[in-house]
């Protein structure tokens, strides 16, 4: 038995090795793999922000590209993207947001004193709905065909230098797919 265990360690350390090897060599080591992407968007919360539309699971479907994006005011980089995506709607691009654990009258205060880019706001107070979209932690946003498919995932706040090489090429290919 005590040669069992002895020799448990380095077979363990082997194999968290061996993973760790063949994780440095794929494609892109750094993205959160999305199990929607290709699929169906998930259900979008009912709940919605006092006095400011809702956003609905058919406004995924309307047969236009539609940005996802869940935010919160509490998060530093949610507030640091929001010229971004209120650009992105100055451009026409349909972005929809889903509000996750904040404040209402917080989240409607700000919206008026920013700005709203958002066609339509659903919130989820207490962060289920983000779950099953498979969201870890604000801003994620996800670019969703005109069919309601999960098109593409982008984990963090769409700034700087990986949101120009990752989201806005797939952003512009999405939205040329639906011409």
């Amino acid at each position: 038995m005590a040669r069992w265990l002895m020799a448990l360690p380095p077979v363990l350390f082997a194999g968290l090795a061996g993973l760790f090897y063949a994780g440095m060599y794929r494609d892109n080591p750094g993205e959160l793999q999305s199990v929607f992407v290709g699929r169906p968007a998930p259900v979008l919360p009912a709940t919605t922000l006092p006095g400011i539309p809702g956003l609905a699971d058919a406004d995924l479907r309307t047969g236009k590209v539609t940005v996802v994006n869940f935010w919160a005011t509490w998060c530093p980089p949610c507030r640091a993207e929001h010229p971004v995506l209120k650009e992105m709607a100055g451009k026409g691009v349909r972005v929809g947001g889903v509000n996750i654990m904040d404040n209402d009258a917080k989240a409607v205060a700000y919206l008026a004193e920013e700005g709203n880019p958002f066609l339509g706001v659903a919130t989820d107070p207490n962060g289920r709905n983000r779950v099953e979209w498979g969201v870890t932690a604000p801003p994620e946003t996800f670019i969703v065909g005109g069919d309601g498919t999960v098109l593409f995932r982008f984990v963090g706040p769409l700034v700087g230098t990986d949101y120009e090489t990752r989201f806005v090429p797939e952003l512009e290919k999405a939205l040329a797919g639906q011409k």
